[in-house]
């Protein structure tokens, strides 16, 4: 590695060049010389769009692995939620950073509005207003499984379409007539823009991998890929795959409500997943604990759990909705 300048490649919003940037660092801790190089994605250029709605996986990574694959670039940094379970033909997973918060977040735009969904003395009810009292709520995001999960708790709530960065949607929050809108706590947390007015959604599960960053390289890098390895986190990248793996084996992609959470506590590893409509009316669940040791096929069985448990029925229904 002597001598050389490690391209990393980043899209050019804040929140993904501050996540190029840790990388860069670590790099740099490693004696390494690294530089940044900006390309654009389809989904910075289309903000209008849903991005279930865009009808394409990968829809942030795939101009980055072009780039990789084209050596303009020698990794590439990610979110992992945004990385496809099945990566790219030539290019492999060199690191996972160790995880950041994991959990979603409610920004609200009036305390009133945190009465009405039952957020009662820094605690979430376990019934809801919303429902009892008739009332409406019109919150907002682009996702289809944080909107799933919502409907499943607060069903009387009109969803409104939330996409940009995460600057852009901060400032939608405030000049929309909406009640509030749905955000991850590690976006707005990484880079200092999480307001006084958000509590986090402690009953929401999170997208698979949510909270994570992976670098991914060309397969055949074997110098650039043990260069970033030295700073993989092997807990996160046990628990993402884990996740992952449960995604995979649903089968599902950005238009499928599917979450997953995994934990390792002391030697055991503690597994949470799930699947819903995506008018959040059906709902399948998955709860496993297992040795730390036989954890390797958990996010598979756990997957076809929940498919022989009518996860399967779900599914089709949603492909069904998509011809």
């Amino acid at each position: 590695m002597a001598n050389t300048i490690i391209r990393i490649g980043t899209r050019e919003s804040p929140l993904a060049v501050w996540q190029a940037t840790q990388v860069q660092n670590l790099l740099t801790s490693q004696n390494i010389q690294a530089e940044l190089v900006y390309i654009k994605s389809e989904g910075d250029t289309d903000l209008i769009t849903p991005l279930y709605a865009l009808g394409v996986q990968g829809i942030f990574t795939k101009a980055l692995d072009a780039a990789l694959l084209n050596n303009r670039i020698d990794i590439a940094v990610h979110s992992m939620k945004d990385v496809p379970v099945q990566m790219a033909e030539g290019i492999v997973q060199a690191a996972v950073l160790k995880r950041a918060s994991y959990k979603d977040v409610f920004v609200y735009k009036d305390k009133t509005d945190l009465e009405k969904i039952g957020y009662i003395n820094n605690a979430w009810s376990n019934y809801s207003p919303l429902t009892i009292h008739n009332a409406q709520l019109t919150i907002a995001t682009s996702s289809v499984r944080r909107i799933a999960q919502w409907l499943n708790r607060y069903p009387n709530t009109v969803i409104e379409n939330l996409r940009g960065n995460v600057n852009t949607r901060l400032n939608k929050v405030q000049t929309n007539n909406w009640n509030g809108a749905i955000f991850a706590a590690a976006g707005i947390e990484r880079i200092n823009l999480r307001p006084e007015n958000s509590v986090d959604i402690d009953w929401m599960l999170p997208a698979p991998a949510q909270g994570a960053i992976v670098v991914v390289c060309r397969k055949d890098d074997e110098a650039i890929f043990n260069a970033c390895n030295n700073f993989n986190d092997k807990a996160t990248a046990l628990c993402v795959k884990i996740e992952r793996d449960f995604l995979k084996t649903l089968m599902g992609g950005c238009s499928t409500p599917i979450s997953a959470l995994t934990k390792v506590e002391d030697n055991t590893v503690i597994f949470n997943g799930n699947i819903l409509s995506t008018d959040g009316k059906q709902k399948v669940e998955v709860n496993k604990r297992v040795a730390l040791n036989e954890a390797a096929a958990l996010g598979t069985l756990a997957g076809e759990e929940v498919l022989q448990n009518g996860g399967d029925k779900i599914i089709e229904q949603i492909r069904n909705a998509g011809k």
